[in-house]
């Protein structure tokens, strides 16, 4: 259960680190997630449209159309056509945005990074595993 314990800890901290960059920027918590799913589906090149953050955010289409507008007029996601089907309108964040994140959360990645280097390679494998668990667990609790 310690385990348990220190990652429902690290979620807490995760979670006050989000409140005080939304704050700070002028954001709801709820845009702060909508922008870490949005770049987390860039990394995985998944087409980001409203309904994918929709569904990772648990949103009905109404709310996830009030995130978007406010992280639109915020200066931080912009609606673009899809080149591939031009009736698709896909969401992509800005640069802006990226870089008021890096900046805010580069020296907790670089943190978690130092100490990520202090382990071997097979205890990282083992930490991975450990996390992808726990985020199918979580998934499929909260009903995803």
């Amino acid at each position: 259960m310690r385990l348990v314990h220190l990652l429902r800890a690290v979620s807490v901290e995760f979670g006050l680190r989000q409140a005080e960059f939304a704050a700070r920027n002028s954001m709801h918590d709820t845009d702060v997630r909508a922008l870490i799913c949005l770049l987390d589906a860039a990394r995985a090149d998944e087409p980001a449209t409203a309904g994918l953050l929709g569904a990772r955010l648990g949103l009905h289409s109404a709310g996830t159309t009030s995130v978007i507008d406010r992280l639109e007029r915020l200066g931080h996601v912009a609606r673009v056509r899809d080149d591939r089907d031009r009736r698709r309108v896909l969401l992509r964040v800005e640069p802006r945005a990226i870089r008021l994140g890096q900046e805010f959360f580069g020296p907790v990645i670089d943190g978690l990074l130092a100490a990520l280097d202090t382990f071997s390679a097979a205890e990282r494998d083992t930490v991975r595993r450990f996390l992808t668990a726990a985020h199918v667990v979580l998934g499929a609790e909260g009903g995803r």
